[in-house]
């Protein structure tokens, strides 16, 4: 825990006005691939500050970070909007208005993270959710959850199955020192890649809240601006987990992907879902 406490970056991207974005390290071009799958800007004092990623698991409920959507007493989050567009730094200027409101864009009317929350490191109870103004982003489907307990299996049958995911985001490409290299990629596209299950239920590590998947050339993984996106079970739409943080500036080696499948967390996310 202390190794994570030490290393852990929250995978939140400062927002620039200007430039472009890549996404998912070492990813594709997702295009209408996961429609659900959206950009979620934050403000702070009612000015675009933050971008995350998010799962929309219907119409006005958005899946998230808890640290994406942090509500608690000291809260900077001052407003919030979800972009629906795939390409969504294509459309600026044309389509959106990004990153304020406009064409493409839906207002947040509330947020919030797990009630537990602020009560341990931010990664430990990392899931939030943002309800936006009706009628959202109507599709023909949307995330799904998982059973309850679901994903403890992956502990007992590892090295017996080759456990892969569908990881889903707005984020960096890669993550670089320079501002140069910086404004090249960060384009605010949505992109996909496919990391695979590396520990789950790790004691010390990841407990049995989270999951480290890979994040290199071969499978891609996850960065800055990936944050609260979501990591699909193989290629369905059960969101296995929620894109966390990461153990080093590089965004390389791993990405540390919050459970969903825990009852607290079902509980917390259908108390929105089923009101």
């Amino acid at each position: 825990m202390k190794l994570i406490v030490a290393l852990a970056l929250a995978l939140l991207l400062m927002v620039s006005i200007s430039g472009s974005t890549g996404a998912v390290t070492d990813g594709v071009l997702d295009g209408e691939g996961h429609p659900y799958v959206v950009l979620l800007l934050m403000e702070v004092g009612g000015q675009p500050a933050f971008r995350c990623s998010g799962t929309l698991l219907s119409a006005t409920v958005l899946l998230t970070a808890g640290h994406c959507t942090n509500n608690f007493p000291g809260s900077p989050y001052t407003g919030m909007r979800v972009f629906t567009e795939s390409d969504v730094q294509a459309g600026i200027g044309t389509t959106n208005n990004y990153p304020l409101a406009g064409p493409n864009s839906i207002e947040a009317v509330a947020w919030a993270a797990h009630p537990l929350y602020e009560t341990a490191p931010f990664f430990v109870h990392d899931v939030g959710v943002v309800i936006l103004q009706e009628p959202g982003f109507v599709l023909s489907e949307y995330g799904t959850l998982p059973t309850v307990n679901q994903f403890d299996a992956f502990k007992t049958k590892r090295g017996l199955q080759d456990v892969s995911f569908t990881a889903v985001g707005y984020g960096l490409q890669e993550s670089f020192p320079d501002a140069a290299s910086w404004k090249e990629h960060n384009s605010r596209t949505r992109y996909v890649a496919y990391p695979r299950l590396l520990q789950i239920n790790v004691p010390g590590f990841t407990g049995d809240f989270s999951m480290l998947l890979s994040n290199n050339h071969n499978t891609g993984g996850t960065c800055f601006g990936d944050s609260g996106g979501p990591n699909f079970l193989g290629d369905s739409r059960v969101v296995a987990g929620i894109t966390s943080f990461g153990i080093n500036g590089n965004c390389a080696g791993t990405g540390g992907v919050f459970r969903t499948d825990r009852q607290d967390v079902l509980d917390f996310i259908n108390s929105y879902l089923n009101p």
